[in-house]
């Protein structure tokens, strides 16, 4: 009997792909913020971002497919293990960040399930506003799930199934839905579709201006997050050579058409003035916000009564909030400890204190986890009492996971020059076989994401939002000073002791 392990076609590589990187909600946030004229903006983050960057990291992970360490070895091998520190504490830190936001966003859908509406913003304990009520539930949630999460417990993993599968059927709902309300209203689009322009100008009068829409890219950069998941597939894939930059392009185009379908049949059943221009609308909520208008204009097109297409209404936006919040919980026990194991177990031992490194008997790093646990609490805390409204707090989570989950990018793709000079490297997958185009690659790739977080950044700060700038450059600024400081410690140590 063969021990050799099936690989993967073209087929199951483009769905592998299509799985890892496409994202339900990143259709309504880009209608939210820019209507039809988001659809032009993923096409071209597909075409100067995702390609490009996903074949790079094929490249890195065929290179050190035998390494342990992850991103640390490929930075290490490549640049130095200074830089690779830094950028590996980077990648991690960008996961608090998202802890940070996802522990307080998590209860939108939670509210949206039990009420078939978001109540967040109504909530209120001891007599704090609802912003500060969240924050606290954010830090009950944190240390909930890192107790749970310590223990290992396995079946857990069973939840993540659950939550992407029901999120995957969302996708399902919202084609087949749309389709008939289209067909019953004679074709006529909610959102007027007036020429080209409603491909160029955006309907939000946040997102008119040029810094503006230039800030969007993180958000179509984002879209396409996980693309570092792709280095790993290389090996597991039938004939590499062909096959996979063949899956890339094609997985590039099945995503963004996919994203661009999703945001102009969003239009199929929302008006943007009437159902997104209230102040109750934001970030975190927006995709109840649609599908609960999803199923109101279904309910309306079917011809039943007011009440009836507002109790379908309300279950829309219950099984959405029950199939998203079951896909957060998921994500994160999963994340809660795997980008923190990376870290550890991926950088030398002696970085760090014994104490950080001991695994538990469930194979859990659980004194680190909770160390991770106090600092997402920490920061949570600061943002929620930071004296924000509800909506400006959602948006203001939405724009630092954004920033410090996409950042990272650029340090990676900032090192692949260095990569393609290294010589006596078994090279199994090579996408870019000139030099100077390579060069090329890592230039777009640099300047899109790097160009985008600028904008994205100093946004807030020119239209009056300064502490918005602030918290989106406290977060990576801190964390890379502290990379910094606890790899010079332990570059001090060794040399001391080498002595």
């Amino acid at each position: 009997m063969s021990n050799e392990v099936k690989k993967m076609g073209l087929i199951s590589l483009i769905l592998m792909i299509f799985t890892s990187v496409f994202g339900f909600a990143n259709g309504p946030v880009g209608f939210y913020l820019m209507g039809y004229s988001a659809i032009p903006w993923y096409i071209l983050a597909a075409i100067f971002f995702f390609i490009p960057f996903a074949l790079m990291m094929a490249e890195y992970g065929a290179a050190y497919r035998h390494e342990q360490g992850g991103i640390y070895s490929w930075m290490n091998d490549s640049v130095g293990p200074r830089y690779a520190f830094i950028v590996t504490f980077m990648w991690f830190t960008s996961y608090v960040i998202w802890m940070v936001s996802t522990s307080s966003k998590v209860w939108i859908p939670f509210s949206t399930f039990i009420f078939g509406t978001d109540k967040t913003q109504e909530w209120s304990l001891f007599g704090l506003s609802s912003t500060q009520t969240i924050g606290i539930l954010g830090i009950l949630w944190m240390i909930i799930v890192t107790l749970v999460a310590a223990k290992g417990l396995k079946q857990i993993t069973k939840v993540t199934t659950v939550g992407g599968i029901a999120v995957m059927g969302l996708n399902v709902v919202l084609i087949l839905t749309s389709l008939v309300i289209l067909i019953l209203n004679g074709g006529q689009f909610a959102q007027d579709i007036n020429g080209v322009d409603a491909f160029i100008t955006s309907p939000n009068p946040a997102y008119l201006s040029p810094l503006a829409v230039f800030s969007f890219v993180v958000f179509a950069i984002f879209a396409y997050g996980g693309t570092e998941a792709v280095a790993g597939l290389v090996d597991q894939t039938e004939n590499p050579k062909k096959t996979f930059p063949k899956g890339i392009l094609i997985a590039a185009v099945v995503i963004s058409v996919g994203y661009a379908l999703a945001i102009l049949l969003w239009g199929v059943s929302a008006n943007w003035q009437e159902v997104l221009s209230g102040d109750t609308t934001n970030m975190g909520n927006i995709t109840y916000v649609l599908m609960y208008n999803l199923g109101l204009e279904f309910g309306h097109a079917i011809g039943v009564s007011a009440a009836a297409a507002t109790q379908i209404a309300i279950w829309f936006a219950r099984i959405t909030g029950l199939s998203m919040f079951l896909a957060y919980t998921g994500a994160f026990f999963t994340l809660i400890y795997s980008p923190l194991k990376a870290l550890i177990q991926g950088t030398p031992k002696e970085i760090w204190p014994k104490k950080l490194t001991k695994i538990n008997k469930a194979g859990m790093p659980e004194t680190a986890m909770w160390i991770q646990c106090l600092l997402v609490c920490l920061i949570v805390f600061l943002v929620s009492f930071g004296g924000s409204t509800a909506s400006a707090f959602y948006n203001k989570l939405t724009l630092m996971a954004n920033v410090s989950m996409t950042l990272p990018y650029v340090f990676l793709g900032l090192a692949f020059p260095f990569f393609k000079n290294r010589e006596g490297l078994e090279r199994p997958f090579v996408a870019f076989k000139s030099k100077g185009f390579a060069y090329l690659i890592t230039f777009v790739v640099v300047a899109v994401v790097g160009f985008a977080n600028v904008f994205t950044i100093i946004q807030p700060a020119i239209e009056g939002a300064m502490s918005d700038t602030i918290w989106m450059v406290a977060g990576p600024v801190f964390f890379a000073i502290l990379a910094f400081g606890i790899y010079e410690n332990y570059a001090f140590r060794k040399k001391k002791n080498n002595l």
